[in-house]
């Protein structure tokens, strides 16, 4: 099977496999799992930030950011399609009990001038505005990159108005991959930064939040109280230090197969996609000659994975599970579909 579904479908290495068969461990719980401190030491210092704590998943990282930034009763500005609000299954309401104001951008892409539309003049009848939320790259975007002097205009308005910054960046290696801009100046916006080690990057297992220590100390009193302490973690946290350091530079392999599959799916009847939109690894087309569903129905039976993420959307993700061949082969597999 040809796996397009997600990057998170991606098995570890025989080289990652090996880091982490040969890691050293500790109760992570405890402070002392050397693996884990080794992984959040690198992870601040890619990022730019003070200290770093690893998490089981990004949704857990976004969360306790949330959590850690706000009180019950706060709000959070972020956009409609943003992970943290569409797919952490309400997660801002039930775990932080805070408001989510949400903005329509463009591709999950907002400005600064609608954050500064949403802002509330100080009165006890508003929740109190804590934190602007942004994601980059954008998953429902399809994969799309935050320019980074938006980005900066966005922190002006959020600053002026005395609000925190929050980066989910899952997928933030890919942008800098796509860019040559680095995770560093991308995070230098941010008071906190999420990233993640299991999809593009490999690894199987979890994310890391990154922020000023005394913050970070904080996260760790919710990453417990949420249910995200773990102990011998330095066996995961293994493949994703393996991953961090030896899989970024090989994720420009994964844009250019997505834009090999968006080209081919481009010149197919009944399907809808303009390549130049596809900036990272996330393909997204609109189908018009059956439902979604019934299509990705009919690959899997051709042997292609894909998802139907709407009744005429079908998204495709490139990654380190994915060749070139693959790829081509996906594209044939749609055209036989679709022709019969």
């Amino acid at each position: 099977m040809i796996d397009l579904r997600s990057d998170t479908v991606t098995r570890p290495t025989p080289a990652m496999r090996a880091a982490m068969a040969a890691a050293e461990v500790g109760d992570d719980v405890l402070g002392d799992d050397p693996t884990v401190q080794a992984l959040e030491r690198r992870t601040a210092e890619v990022l730019g930030q003070e200290a770093a704590v690893y998490m089981p998943s990004g949704t857990m990282t976004n969360q306790v950011a949330i959590r850690a930034h706000t009180e019950p009763g706060d709000e959070i500005i972020l956009d409609a399609q943003a992970h943290s609000y569409f797919y952490e299954t309400g997660g801002p309401a039930a775990l932080s009990g805070v408001m989510c104001r949400l903005l329509s951008g463009v591709r999950g892409i907002f400005t600064a001038q609608d954050v500064k539309k949403v802002l509330h003049p100080e009165n006890i009848h508003f929740p109190r505005t804590r934190l602007v939320c942004i994601e980059n790259t954008h998953n429902r975007g399809g994969g799309s990159i935050w320019p980074i002097q938006q980005i900066a205009q966005v922190e002006a308005v959020a600053r002026e108005a005395g609000l925190k910054m929050h980066l989910d960046g899952a997928r933030l290696w890919n942008a800098s991959a796509a860019t040559g801009i680095s995770e560093r100046e991308y995070a230098g916006h941010f008071d906190t930064v999420s990233v993640c080690f299991s999809k593009g990057l490999g690894a199987p297992v979890g994310s890391a939040l990154a922020g000023p220590a005394e913050f970070i100390q904080r996260a760790r009193r919710f990453r417990k109280m949420f249910g995200g302490g773990m102990r011998q973690a330095g066996i995961i946290a293994a493949g994703a230090l393996y991953a961090m350091e030896n899989h970024r530079a090989r994720l420009v392999e994964d844009h250019e197969n997505a834009q090999v599959l968006s080209r081919g799916l481009a010149g197919l009847p009944g399907v809808a996609i303009d390549p130049a939109a596809v900036q990272t690894n996330i393909v997204i087309c609109r189908v018009s000659s059956m439902p979604a569903s019934e299509l990705a129905q009919r690959l899997a039976k051709a042997g292609v994975l894909v998802l139907a993420t709407g009744s005429d959307i079908i998204r495709a993700v490139t990654s380190l599970a994915v060749t070139r061949a693959d790829v081509e082969r996906a594209v044939e597999a749609f055209a036989v579909v679709l022709r019969t």
